[in-house]
């Protein structure tokens, strides 16, 4: 068994299936662009709401997203009320931060009734065991957005930032997300080999110690299906802003789908 404790079990019936999906960066590059891709994920989550037994939204869901103590920005609300309306029919949803939304608090939680996590988590989903998360600042590379990622996660720097007029703040935070690559991630969407990709090498590395049947992550952009060994599997989700995929899991098997983005 891994050393690490399984955090949350879950059971799926016959009849269900659980979704992944990552990487919406709503409100990028502009509203009118964004809003495009909102429905076309809207859509999807009204399609896939009646079978779900759960839904993992593995970050960047927001290209910008930060929440002052009684503030959150601007917009957004189709998707929030439709992730409301799924959690409170019952199907439990789980977030995991981004590195373009790490600075969310507790308002998912408090208002939505959905948890929010900030690092990788285990999870055994009928029987099989996975480690999900968003995937920025694991593996050997990474460097540039691991010494931002310090900064910005910083107390002093949040509480500065926090500081600033929402109307000041919320722009600023926007162009920066949009126009840094530092902030945003220099993604690459060629596929760099097994030995080059950071995130194949970071779940070979835990593999090393410990046994995982499916490694999920987003942040890469690339919609990835790679077998590690006999056992065990890396899902990458890609994104909703090319690529429109995310992966199902059903009768013990976890698979990359594409949306029809006609919908």
């Amino acid at each position: 068994m891994p050393k690490n404790t399984v955090l949350i079990s879950i059971t799926v019936p016959d009849t269900k299936k659980v979704y992944f999906a990552s990487d919406q960066h709503l409100g990028a590059p502009n509203k009118e662009k964004s809003f495009v891709r909102e429905q076309k994920f809207l859509n999807w989550l009204n399609e896939v709401k009646d079978d779900a037994a759960a839904i993992f939204l593995l970050g960047d869901l927001f290209d910008f997203w930060f929440e002052y103590k009684t503030v959150v920005p601007k917009g957004f609300v189709r998707v929030l009320g439709k992730l409301a309306e799924i959690r409170d029919s019952g199907t439990p949803i789980y977030f995991f931060v981004g590195n373009h939304d790490l600075w969310m608090r507790d308002y998912f939680e408090t208002e939505l009734n959905i948890p929010v996590f900030h690092s990788p988590q285990q999870f055994e989903i009928n029987q099989k065991l996975f480690l999900v998360g968003h995937g920025d600042g694991l593996g050997p590379h990474d460097k540039g957005y691991k010494r931002m990622k310090k900064v910005f996660t910083f107390p002093l720097f949040k509480w500065m930032f926090r500081w600033l007029h929402p109307d000041l703040g919320v722009r600023l935070g926007q162009y920066m997300s949009v126009k840094n690559k530092m902030i945003s991630g220099d993604e690459d969407f060629k596929f760099l080999g097994e030995d080059k990709e950071w995130l194949v090498q970071y779940c070979k590395r835990k593999l090393e110690t410990e046994h995982y049947d499916y490694f999920v992550f987003g942040h890469r952009h690339l919609p990835l299906n790679i077998q590690l060994n006999e056992q065990s599997k890396y899902i990458n989700l890609g994104d909703w802003v090319q690529y429109f995929t995310y992966a199902s899991f059903e009768n013990s098997e976890l698979s990359l789908k594409e949306y029809d983005t006609k919908s």
